[in-house]
């Protein structure tokens, strides 16, 4: 009885807020009314990020939705998306989505960095943090917005319109904050025990009303997520050291919120936070357009948990069908007119043990050798070159980055950076290395993504003091990362698994069409600006509009 409640409860949501909506709100036509053209500038955009949501999820799954995503199936569709740049993980990801730059603009290499010279014990940043605050820490940051160096389609809305509303929902800090920006109405995001924000600012009444029933979910606990018919191919298990993947249904304890907050259900809670957002701020109620980013991140967590070939995934698939289906369900019952976007910050890799078993000899964990430390202590060992304190470098492994420390000098980092490239380049699993120096000489990428070189993808995630000064590559198919329980699975590669996202464009009475070209989650940006209306100057962004009219008409042109 707990789990049919549990999975009802978006549903009852629905109905309970549509009651309380507008007559005129009640009457409006439904998504299966015959379509009109749409007239006008939307009332709202709705920007939805799936977090590691890959182009072969989408594909692989396009078929078994029935709840959110067959509507924006009916809408403008590319099946090939690129997330273009090499640094393939959240924050980064989620930085293009709506500024319509990447990363080498929006300051955003990665989802931290390290600053070997701060002066604090932690030379760790991470991308939302003000590290000027003495109470910050990569592990539990005060968060903001400053590190993000570029505008967001809501800071540009806002500007041209203070009356703009603009507002972000996500189970993870970064990805609220990246897609929603500096100039904000209502930001949440996860924290210790429910939906929180800024330091400076206190939750609403709305918050508050949806962490109880958060708390009120958790507090009694719930059986396993049911298993839909569909998932029967992928139920099966799949050995790893000493533990399995593939066949977990998500049971929920007692008083369990990390649980909770760290799977499936967490999308659940940010689909009915983001209804509650849009009537608490009265989004879509006026003339001036505003803008919802929402991001749902339970694949993200899923994946890295469990891979993304199990049922743990093909669960969670149902899961977020479901939330945005919640999402599009409560906007109805507002008759508000809005246009929806969606795409990811990212692909992802399944647990190379799987890999195996399913075609896939080349896949394999990061070789521990190119681990940081293991790494420092053999340049040091060949170079002779020791620091007092802390490491030699940060990094590595796993970021595919490198920092040197502060403490050496220009000769002595000279030294040990040329030791340690030579040493990378003779690692098989090192597809290639680059220096900041080389890099800083390519010029910014341009042309179709899917065809850009190595070279290409590393400039567009560059930043200069930021990135680090050494940048490593690995193979296709090498996993970073010792397999541990609820940590089987990455993405951060340069590869097309990585890189390679769905876009989706919806708007009541569109003329929906598929469109297999390959564009950028930069276009996204001047695609949305152009339907409210929002001019920019030239090189404002790196992506293009694109005409998601599938008559004569250009939607770019308006």
């Amino acid at each position: 009885m707990r789990l049919r409640s549990l999975s009802l409860a978006p549903l009852a949501l629905v109905a309970a807020l549509a009651a309380a909506a507008p007559a005129m709100a009640q009457e409006a036509p439904t998504a299966a009314a015959p379509a009109t053209a749409p007239q006008g500038e939307p009332k709202l955009i709705v920007a939805i990020s799936v977090d590691q949501f890959s182009a072969d999820l989408f594909a692989q799954y396009r078929q078994h939705f029935t709840k959110g995503f067959p509507r924006l199936l009916q809408g403008a569709v590319f099946a090939s998306g690129f997330q273009s740049h090499a640094a393939t993980e959240t924050c980064p990801g989620h930085s293009t989505l709506l500024t319509g730059v990447h990363p080498s603009r929006t300051g955003i290499t990665a989802n931290s960095w390290y600053q070997p010279g701060i002066a604090r014990a932690e030379k760790e940043v991470y991308c939302v943090e003000d590290e000027t605050n003495p109470k910050s820490t990569p592990d539990n940051p005060v968060v903001s917005p400053a590190h993000l160096k570029a505008p967001t389609l809501g800071d540009l809305m806002k500007k041209k319109n203070p009356k703009t509303i603009n507002a972000a929902v996500s189970a993870k800090d970064r990805a609220a904050v990246m897609m929603s920006g500096h100039d904000t109405d209502a930001v949440y995001w996860i924290g210790a025990k429910g939906f929180t924000t800024f330091e400076n600012r206190r939750i609403s009444k709305a918050v508050e009303a949806e962490n109880a029933v958060m708390a009120k979910r958790v507090a009694a606990g719930d059986g396993a997520l049911p298993v839909p018919g569909w998932c029967g191919n992928v139920d099966r298990a799949t050995p790893i050291k000493d533990f399995t993947i593939g066949t977990y249904r998500f049971p929920l304890a007692a008083g369990d919120f990390k649980s909770y907050s760290n799977g499936p259900r967490i999308d659940t809670a940010t689909a009915e936070m983001a209804v509650r957002m849009v009537d608490e701020l009265g989004m879509g109620k006026d003339a001036v357009p505003d803008i919802l980013s929402v991001s749902f991140s339970a694949t993200d967590k899923v994946g890295h948990a469990f891979g993304n070939e199990g049922v743990e995934m093909c669960i969670q698939m149902n899961v977020l069908d479901e939330a945005i289906g919640t999402l599009l369900d409560g906007f109805d019952a507002r008759g508000i007119d809005y246009e929806v976007v969606l795409s990811a910050d990212h692909g992802g890799f399944d647990a190379p043990e799987r890999q195996k078993l399913r075609g896939n000899p080349d896949a394999t964990r990061i070789d521990p050798v190119l681990e940081a430390k293991a790494l420092a202590a053999a340049v040091s060992q060949e170079t002779g070159v020791t620091v007092k304190d802390g490491p030699l470098f940060y990094g590595a492994g796993e970021s595919g980055s490198v920092w040197f420390s502060s403490e050496l000098t220009a000769e002595q980092k000279q030294k040990v950076m040329a030791a340690l490239v030579a040493r990378l380049k003779a690692n098989p699993q090192i597809a290639a290395v680059y220096t900041q120096d080389q890099i800083m000489q390519w010029p910014a990428p341009k042309g179709n993504p899917q065809d850009w070189t190595m070279e290409q993808k590393v400039r567009a995630s560059f930043v200069p003091g930021r990135s680090g000064e050494v940048q490593m590559l690995t193979v296709r198919g090498v996993v970073p990362g010792e397999a541990k329980p609820f940590k089987v699975a990455s993405h951060g590669s340069p590869w097309d698994y990585d890189r390679r996202v769905p876009m989706l464009f919806w708007r009541k009475g569109m003329v929906g069409f598929e469109q297999p070209t390959p564009v950028e989650t930069v276009d996204i940006a001047p695609t949305l600006a152009a339907t409210v209306g929002l001019t920019a100057p030239v090189g404002t962004w790196d992506g293009r509009c694109l005409d998601i009219d599938a008559g004569e008409a250009d939607s770019c042109g308006r």
